[in-house]
């Protein structure tokens, strides 16, 4: 027997219904459950999500009129946003109802949340300004009141289309790439500045072209629309890094503790969607053989350099955990020495460097412009997906 009763109701599909012929309501659900039966697989059967509780009674409300039938379909779901959005499409594909033509669209697709978030946040603003003027606020809840302000109003619209953003994109090398404008408003609650959003379902050509400058990291909710979202994106933009709320968390919820966790956690895209089964199968032997490829690149050259490797990554120790960068010359002599964040700089005015060591990661951006400055050596603490080319690549041993 079906649950009518779901103890958390996230969503609700609501749908008109057509009809071309006089039909009642256990019609109309017999004809949504026997279509739907096997379309989705048993994970999303609708049956079986009635049974778990997942999904609740499908609500119809019919008027038979000129031999025609019209009405309006209610759908709860304690699903998450993108299995609940896949409900509602397989809704549509609904096209008769016993003898009779029919058709299924689906107006909107509600979020209980948003609307209790809504109500919460004006009940918040009731209760604190009855606070205010009842009790002068302590110095925290003053400062905390100043913070929050800054916060919002650090909030940019970036790029032509407008994209919710924090206000260091621009100026940071590496940036941080969210799914939505919450998303963003909580990464800058934590101190994040370089965030970015996706805004909406369509990638903006903004983010495509970011991509290809900046170091990008995907940072996805926890369920089955993240994963969804990262092979998306990265089939159309040059993506390096993949991070990954925890199971059943979304970006916009999580404390700071949570973020940096996941951040420090994220895998190459390539490695990421591989560990998630979404890499089709071409993308999967081409990384094989870029592997294979780089992998017998290095060991030629290691071979013949090795001694002179080891000399430079023993270097690595000087600038481990103090975020600075060593340039070396020929003789493996420092040279000059810097921060990792003027790293750049130093790069474009330096012209005699033979390697550099520094407290980071290696990136493409990194060893096209060392490869342009004629510098042979580049050893970081990880390195993204890098082509092969005329700069020796280096990862020091923790």
């Amino acid at each position: 027997m079906a649950k009518t009763y779901l103890d958390t109701v996230k969503y609700v599909v609501k749908a008109r219904i057509d009809v071309d012929g006089l039909v009642e309501k256990p019609d109309v659900v017999g004809a949504i459950f026997g279509q739907t039966e096997g379309l989705l697989g048993e994970d999303l059967d609708l049956r079986e999500l009635q049974k778990s509780g997942r999904i609740g009674r499908i609500e119809v409300e019919l008027e038979n009129k000129n031999g025609k039938t019209t009405g309006v379909l209610t759908v709860p779901s304690s699903l998450d946003k993108a299995e609940t959005a896949i409900i509602a499409a397989a809704l549509e594909t609904v096209d008769r109802v016993g003898p009779c033509e029919a058709r299924i669209t689906v107006e909107t697709i509600e979020d209980t949340r948003a609307k209790k978030r809504e109500y919460i946040i004006q009940r918040a603003k009731e209760l604190l300004r009855k606070l205010i003027e009842e009790k002068m606020p302590e110095s925290k809840e003053l400062a905390d009141m100043v913070r929050a302000e800054v916060r919002q109003a650090e909030l940019v619209e970036y790029g032509p289309e407008k994209i919710p953003a924090g206000p260091e994109v621009d100026s940071a090398e590496e940036v941080i790439v969210v799914e939505g404008r919450a998303d963003v408003l909580n990464l800058l609650k934590h101190g994040f500045k370089n965030v970015i959003s996706l805004k909406g379902a369509k990638i903006p050509k903004t983010i495509i072209e970011l991509s290809k400058k900046k170091t990008i990291t995907l940072f996805i909710d926890g369920d089955r629309g993240g994963d969804i979202i990262a092979k998306q994106l990265a089939e159309v933009a040059e993506i390096d890094f993949i991070a990954r709320a925890p199971d059943g968390k979304e970006v916009e919820e999580l404390t700071r503790k949570e973020i940096i966790k996941a951040l420090r956690n994220k895998l190459p895209t390539h490695q990421y969607l591989s560990s998630r089964g979404l890499e089709d199968r071409h993308k999967k032997r081409e990384h094989r053989e870029e592997r294979r490829e780089h992998h017998h690149t290095s060991h030629e050259k290691r071979d013949e350099s090795s001694q002179e490797e080891s000399k430079i990554i023993a270097v690595f120790p000087e600038v481990k955990d103090k975020m600075k960068a060593v340039f070396l010359d020929k003789n493996l002599k420092p040279l000059k020495e810097t921060s990792v964040t003027q790293m750049i700089k130093e790069i474009q005015g330096i012209d005699n460097a033979y390697a550099l060591v520094f407290d980071g990661i290696v990136t493409q951006r990194l060893v096209d412009l060392a490869s342009k400055k004629g510098i042979k050596y580049l050893v970081g603490l990880k390195a993204a997906k890098i082509k092969p080319g005329q700069v020796r690549v280096l990862i020091a041993q923790p």
